[in-house]
Protein backbone atom coordinates (compact mmCIF):
# COMPACT_ATOMS: atom_id res chain seq x y z
CA UNK A 1 0.00 0.00 0.00
CA UNK A 2 1.28 3.40 -0.90
CA UNK A 3 1.61 6.30 1.52
CA UNK A 4 1.07 9.31 -0.68
CA UNK A 5 1.83 12.90 0.27
CA UNK A 6 0.94 16.10 -1.57
CA UNK A 7 3.83 18.53 -1.24
CA UNK A 8 3.54 22.24 -2.06
CA UNK A 9 6.77 23.88 -3.13
CA UNK A 10 7.21 27.65 -3.45
CA UNK A 11 10.05 29.20 -5.47
CA UNK A 12 10.97 31.96 -7.90
CA UNK A 13 10.35 31.03 -11.52
CA UNK A 14 11.14 33.00 -14.65
CA UNK A 15 7.94 33.74 -16.57
CA UNK A 16 8.37 32.49 -20.15
CA UNK A 17 6.29 35.31 -21.66
CA UNK A 18 7.54 38.36 -19.77
CA UNK A 19 10.99 37.14 -18.67
CA UNK A 20 10.25 38.43 -15.15
CA UNK A 21 10.74 36.42 -12.00
CA UNK A 22 7.57 35.53 -10.15
CA UNK A 23 6.78 33.45 -7.08
CA UNK A 24 4.99 30.22 -7.86
CA UNK A 25 3.54 27.50 -5.68
CA UNK A 26 3.43 24.04 -7.26
CA UNK A 27 2.04 20.74 -5.98
CA UNK A 28 3.79 17.38 -6.33
CA UNK A 29 2.82 13.89 -5.19
CA UNK A 30 5.40 11.77 -3.35
CA UNK A 31 5.21 8.14 -2.29
CA UNK A 32 6.98 7.95 1.09
CA UNK A 33 6.84 6.12 4.39
CA UNK A 34 6.43 9.19 6.61
CA UNK A 35 6.09 12.97 6.54
CA UNK A 36 9.81 13.25 7.26
CA UNK A 37 10.75 11.03 4.34
CA UNK A 38 8.27 12.83 2.06
CA UNK A 39 9.90 16.16 2.86
CA UNK A 40 13.36 14.71 2.32
CA UNK A 41 12.36 13.11 -1.00
CA UNK A 42 10.69 16.27 -2.32
CA UNK A 43 13.84 18.24 -1.46
CA UNK A 44 15.96 15.71 -3.36
CA UNK A 45 13.67 15.78 -6.40
CA UNK A 46 13.34 19.59 -6.46
CA UNK A 47 17.12 20.14 -6.20
CA UNK A 48 17.46 18.47 -9.60
CA UNK A 49 14.63 20.51 -11.16
CA UNK A 50 15.00 23.98 -9.65
CA UNK A 51 18.04 26.22 -9.67
CA UNK A 52 17.88 28.46 -6.65
CA UNK A 53 16.09 28.46 -3.34
CA UNK A 54 12.74 26.84 -2.73
CA UNK A 55 10.56 26.16 0.29
CA UNK A 56 8.27 23.26 1.05
CA UNK A 57 5.24 25.16 2.36
CA UNK A 58 2.79 22.31 2.92
CA UNK A 59 2.77 18.55 3.28
CA UNK A 60 -0.43 16.56 3.62
CA UNK A 61 -1.48 12.95 3.22
CA UNK A 62 -3.25 12.24 -0.05
CA UNK A 63 -6.05 9.73 -0.29
CA UNK A 64 -5.77 8.08 -3.71
CA UNK A 65 -6.81 4.44 -3.99
CA UNK A 66 -5.10 4.04 -7.35
CA UNK A 67 -2.71 5.91 -9.63
CA UNK A 68 -2.62 5.36 -13.39
CA UNK A 69 0.57 7.02 -14.74
CA UNK A 70 0.12 6.57 -18.49
CA UNK A 71 3.18 7.73 -20.47
CA UNK A 72 1.31 9.69 -23.14
CA UNK A 73 -0.51 12.03 -20.73
CA UNK A 74 0.58 15.54 -19.80
CA UNK A 75 -1.80 16.49 -16.92
CA UNK A 76 -2.95 14.73 -13.80
CA UNK A 77 -6.70 14.30 -13.38
CA UNK A 78 -8.38 13.48 -10.10
CA UNK A 79 -11.48 11.32 -10.33
CA UNK A 80 -14.09 9.92 -8.00
CA UNK A 81 -15.08 6.34 -8.75
CA UNK A 82 -17.81 4.51 -6.86
CA UNK A 83 -18.85 0.89 -6.76
CA UNK A 84 -21.24 -1.25 -4.76
CA UNK A 85 -19.79 -3.35 -1.95
CA UNK A 86 -21.69 -5.95 0.06
CA UNK A 87 -21.47 -5.76 3.85
CA UNK A 88 -21.38 -9.46 4.74
CA UNK A 89 -22.31 -8.93 8.40
CA UNK A 90 -25.38 -6.80 7.73
CA UNK A 91 -26.15 -8.41 4.38
CA UNK A 92 -26.65 -5.01 2.77
CA UNK A 93 -25.16 -3.27 -0.20
CA UNK A 94 -23.26 -0.06 0.37
CA UNK A 95 -21.73 2.40 -2.04
CA UNK A 96 -17.96 2.86 -1.72
CA UNK A 97 -16.18 5.82 -3.33
CA UNK A 98 -12.47 6.06 -4.10
CA UNK A 99 -10.28 8.76 -5.56
CA UNK A 100 -8.11 7.84 -8.52
CA UNK A 101 -5.35 9.89 -10.10
CA UNK A 102 -4.70 9.44 -13.81
CA UNK A 103 -2.18 11.01 -16.19
CA UNK A 104 -4.01 11.96 -19.39
CA UNK A 105 -4.25 14.56 -22.15
CA UNK A 106 -7.81 15.76 -21.44
CA UNK A 107 -10.96 14.77 -19.53
CA UNK A 108 -12.17 12.35 -22.22
CA UNK A 109 -8.74 10.70 -22.33
CA UNK A 110 -8.79 10.47 -18.50
CA UNK A 111 -12.23 8.81 -18.65
CA UNK A 112 -11.00 6.27 -21.20
CA UNK A 113 -7.83 5.54 -19.23
CA UNK A 114 -9.73 5.05 -15.98
CA UNK A 115 -11.99 2.55 -17.75
CA UNK A 116 -8.90 0.81 -19.14
CA UNK A 117 -7.18 0.74 -15.75
CA UNK A 118 -10.29 -0.53 -13.96
CA UNK A 119 -11.21 -3.09 -16.64
CA UNK A 120 -10.02 -6.02 -14.49
CA UNK A 121 -12.52 -5.29 -11.71
CA UNK A 122 -15.20 -7.90 -11.13
CA UNK A 123 -17.76 -5.36 -9.89
CA UNK A 124 -19.46 -2.56 -11.79
CA UNK A 125 -18.22 0.95 -11.12
CA UNK A 126 -19.31 4.49 -11.93
CA UNK A 127 -17.03 7.42 -12.67
CA UNK A 128 -18.76 10.24 -10.80
CA UNK A 129 -16.30 13.07 -11.34
CA UNK A 130 -13.15 13.94 -13.26
CA UNK A 131 -11.31 17.23 -12.69
CA UNK A 132 -7.86 18.55 -13.48
CA UNK A 133 -5.58 18.23 -10.47
CA UNK A 134 -3.01 20.81 -9.36
CA UNK A 135 -0.41 18.01 -9.13
CA UNK A 136 2.40 18.54 -11.62
CA UNK A 137 4.36 15.33 -11.10
CA UNK A 138 4.35 12.07 -9.15
CA UNK A 139 7.50 10.64 -7.56
CA UNK A 140 6.91 6.94 -6.84
CA UNK A 141 8.95 5.14 -4.20
CA UNK A 142 10.85 3.12 -6.80
CA UNK A 143 11.02 4.97 -10.06
CA UNK A 144 11.52 2.10 -12.46
CA UNK A 145 11.07 -1.63 -12.55
CA UNK A 146 14.33 -3.24 -11.54
CA UNK A 147 15.71 -0.16 -9.77
CA UNK A 148 18.10 -1.24 -7.04
CA UNK A 149 16.74 -1.51 -3.54
CA UNK A 150 18.68 0.60 -1.01
CA UNK A 151 21.17 -1.38 1.11
CA UNK A 152 19.24 -0.84 4.37
CA UNK A 153 16.06 -2.46 2.92
CA UNK A 154 15.40 -6.12 2.09
CA UNK A 155 12.92 -7.46 -0.46
CA UNK A 156 9.85 -9.07 1.10
CA UNK A 157 10.58 -12.32 -0.79
CA UNK A 158 13.89 -12.68 1.11
CA UNK A 159 12.20 -12.05 4.43
CA UNK A 160 9.47 -14.60 3.69
CA UNK A 161 12.11 -17.24 2.85
CA UNK A 162 14.02 -16.40 6.01
CA UNK A 163 10.79 -16.58 8.06
CA UNK A 164 9.84 -19.97 6.56
CA UNK A 165 13.32 -21.39 7.30
CA UNK A 166 13.13 -20.18 10.90
CA UNK A 167 9.63 -21.63 11.30
CA UNK A 168 10.68 -25.03 9.88
CA UNK A 169 13.69 -25.23 12.21
CA UNK A 170 11.55 -24.32 15.24
CA UNK A 171 8.95 -26.95 14.25
CA UNK A 172 11.68 -29.62 14.21
CA UNK A 173 12.82 -28.80 17.75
Amino acid sequence: MQNLFECKVKYLKIDEQSGQQKKVSETYLVDAVSFTEAESRIHTEMETMISGDFTVTNLRKANYAEIFPFDDGDRWYKSKVSFVSIDEEAGKEKKVSNQILVLACDVKDAYDKINEGMSGMTVDFDINMIAESPILDFFPYFKEEGEEIPAHLKPVSELEGQFNEEKESSDLD
